[in-house]
């Protein structure tokens, strides 16, 4: 847990056994440990859709809650969490508005900033959107 504090941003099960090799952990008992505090609410697991599980220390225990949104390079699959950005959703009136259910987490895909400079100079100018190398802590 204390690996996944300093991180900084959510890590697969497959960083956490390299950071944590010089220690001679098992790569199935470090993989059944994950999923239990993640179980238990002191670690938050991510889904990505490209079938690497990630974890992230969460500030509180218990039941799920969004914290802050994550944006992942769709080039060459950095993760920054973006804590001090505020995301806002407003739901539509009417029916389904009840029947969305609560929001646990946010996922933004895109181009990071070196990726992004790297397919379309025009894009790299200091008028241009804010990148993930802005973003990161």
């Amino acid at each position: 847990m204390k690996l996944l504090g300093a991180a900084g941003t959510p890590m697969s099960h497959a960083e956490v056994v390299e950071a944590l090799t010089e220690f001679g952990f098992d790569q199935s008992t470090l993989f059944r440990c994950l999923n239990e505090i993640a179980d238990a609410g002191l670690v938050s697991r991510l889904d990505l859709g490209d079938q690497a599980r990630r974890f992230e220390l969460r500030k509180t225990g218990g039941e799920v809650e969004f914290t802050h949104p994550h944006f992942m390079c769709v080039d060459c699959g950095e993760l920054t969490c973006m804590k001090d950005f505020s995301v806002q959703i407003t739901p539509s009136r009417g029916p389904r508005r009840d029947k969305l259910g609560t929001v646990t987490e946010i996922m933004i895909r895109g181009h990071c900033g070196n990726c992004d400079t790297r397919s379309s100079p025009e894009r790299s100018s200091p008028d241009a959107l804010p990148n993930c190398a802005t973003w990161r802590n």
